[in-house]
């Protein structure tokens, strides 16, 4: 989908690309309807709201029966071979998972598994989870900011973290997450803009 209503046309993007903002968001959730795809789809469209951008949500709950029993990239069927290239071709990444023991859940990291090692370097990550209370938020800080620190990606500074008091039902309160969707989105796009006009180096650390 393209998504450019209540575009700005002083977007910070004007100079730096001549096309959309890609823009990949991926949710780790194994249910639907799914608070973390929620997630997702409002960060999306807080950048949206900023700038023109073509929009892709995958979510595990559609990916999952596909990629589950898979143990080799080049043996995935073609559905989850295409959501691999739209993440490592993203502009923006969106990657969120709902905290389950403590971590991601293991079919996002299975996922992530078959992203090629060096795909990812310097491409923007904004990151985000869903938990049942506040004492889940940092998986943030401690399960995915790792994760994307090993793929050399440049996780943007704030993530979204929404507990179960942030959503009434599967729809996101007017609040506090909504406020850090807010912050996180604006203060991550100078950064985006900033990568989309660099190119990263033929040397790409491989420690």
């Amino acid at each position: 989908m393209t998504i450019s209503d209540g575009f700005d046309a002083s977007s910070v993007f004007d100079g730096a690309l001549r096309r959309p903002l890609k823009v990949v968001g991926v949710s780790g959730s194994l249910h639907e309807p799914s608070k973390t795809t929620v997630l997702v789809e409002s960060i999306i469209e807080a950048v949206g709201r900023r700038t023109p951008i073509e929009a892709e949500v995958i979510t595990l709950t559609n990916l999952g029966p596909s990629l589950a029993g898979v143990l080799q990239r080049d043996h995935l069927p073609d559905d989850v071979e295409q959501a691999l290239l739209d993440i490592e071709s993203a502009d923006l990444l969106i990657a969120a998972s709902p905290v389950y023991r403590a971590s991601f859940t293991g079919l996002f990291k299975h996922l992530f598994d078959f992203v090629d090692q060096y795909a990812l370097v310097g491409q923007p990550v904004l990151l985000g989870a869903t938990g049942g209370g506040e004492r889940h938020a940092l998986i943030l800080e401690h399960q995915l900011r790792p994760l994307f620190g090993f793929f050399q990606s440049l996780t943007l500074p704030l993530g979204v973290y929404a507990s179960t008091t942030d959503f009434d039902g599967y729809a996101l309160r007017n609040g506090a997450a909504q406020q850090r969707i807010e912050q996180a989105v604006s203060r991550g796009l100078p950064l985006v803009e900033q990568a989309a006009k660099q190119r990263i180096s033929d040397y790409v650390s491989t420690w």
